[in-house]
């Protein structure tokens, strides 16, 4: 419990703030998730989504919460309820890769190049392997289940600015996302992303295309579902379907796999990522007030949630210091 005997309370509950909220309430810790969003209308719950190589910074930070969220993700795809499962695949470019790839690539068990005719049209270099992929709206249920089963409360009520926050009590954590411009950093910024969702016409297996463009396919069976991507567009707060990008979303696709083509469509997906020039969890004091900040997570914010949880639950109790520069 904090020290004026008030809950830690956190802002935000997308995957990073519901994420940091278990481990603070499974740890034994009072804690409270206000939210102008419910879960399932988050940035979160229109990800694809799938554990990766999150070729952020501070880079030796980033392993490390790579490192810790492959292992709870691997974990969890033992559970049938969590949302989560093991997944084999191709990550592909159009450009030779080169022979060196991320550190956080080394814990894909059967990580290898992908031969020559395992590559579709168009692409010349990619990699197979096996990754935990999330179902996100079940996983976010999962979590708000596991939350709550641990005694934390969430309230839908939004949090209008930090000085609001830390007169509610005197640790909060600051899993607001692309929202942590309200915060006091002007330096966060959305990245656009849209998604378009149609029946699984036999899908199993996941493609990322890597690529600094844009837009770019990715293809993410869940079950009786696919998530198809995507665009990453920077500075736009356009949170509605843009006509027309929907479809360039699916001929990308079938391109890769032709029974996309007609596939039964269930929807369309928007999200605002956070990006920023690095991931920042650390600690601010405020009014006398411990504020842990947690965001900045890009379009990595499932693959670094529970590495980032922990630090963060850590920091907001007094463990680890890192404070803010």
């Amino acid at each position: 419990m904090s020290a004026s005997g008030k809950p830690v309370l956190v802002v935000g509950a997308g995957v990073v703030g519901l994420t940091t909220g278990v481990v603070l309430a499974e740890s034994g810790r009072p804690v409270r998730i206000r939210t102008a969003d419910r879960p399932r209308d988050t940035t979160s719950a229109a990800a694809g989504a799938m554990w990766g190589p999150a070729l952020l910074r501070p880079a030796d930070r980033v392993l490390r919460w790579a490192t810790r969220s492959h292992a709870e993700f691997t974990a969890l795809a033992e559970d049938p309820e969590s949302g989560v499962h093991l997944a084999a695949g191709t990550m592909a470019s159009r450009a030779v890769l080169g022979d060196v790839v991320p550190p956080e690539a080394r814990l894909i068990p059967d990580l290898r190049r992908c031969t020559r005719d395992e590559l579709p049209t168009g692409f010349a270099d990619g990699y197979r392997g096996t990754v935990p992929l999330i179902d996100m709206p079940r996983y976010l249920d999962h979590l708000v289940d596991r939350f709550r089963a641990a005694g934390g409360e969430l309230l839908l009520s939004p949090v209008p600015m930090l000085a609001d926050a830390v007169a509610e009590s005197s640790i909060v954590v600051n899993c607001t996302g692309v929202g942590a411009h309200l915060f006091g950093d002007p330096t966060v910024r959305p990245v656009r992303g849209q998604a378009l969702v149609v029946r699984n016409p036999g899908i199993d297996e996941y493609f990322v295309e890597l690529t600094a463009s844009d837009e770019f396919a990715a293809i993410m069976p869940h079950g009786d579902r696919v998530v198809l991507g995507g665009v990453a567009v920077e500075h736009d707060w356009n949170a509605t379907p843009l006509r027309g990008v929907g479809a360039g979303i699916r001929r990308r696709c079938a391109e890769i796999d032709p029974r996309l083509a007609d596939a039964e469509e269930i929807g369309e997906l928007v999200g605002l990522r956070p990006g920023r020039e690095s991931v920042r969890v650390e600690v601010e004091r405020y009014e006398g007030a411990r504020v842990v900040h947690n965001y900045g997570h890009g379009g990595s914010g499932v693959a670094l949630s529970w590495g980032c949880a922990r630090e963060a639950a850590e920091l907001a109790v007094g463990a680890g210091e890192r404070t803010a520069s």
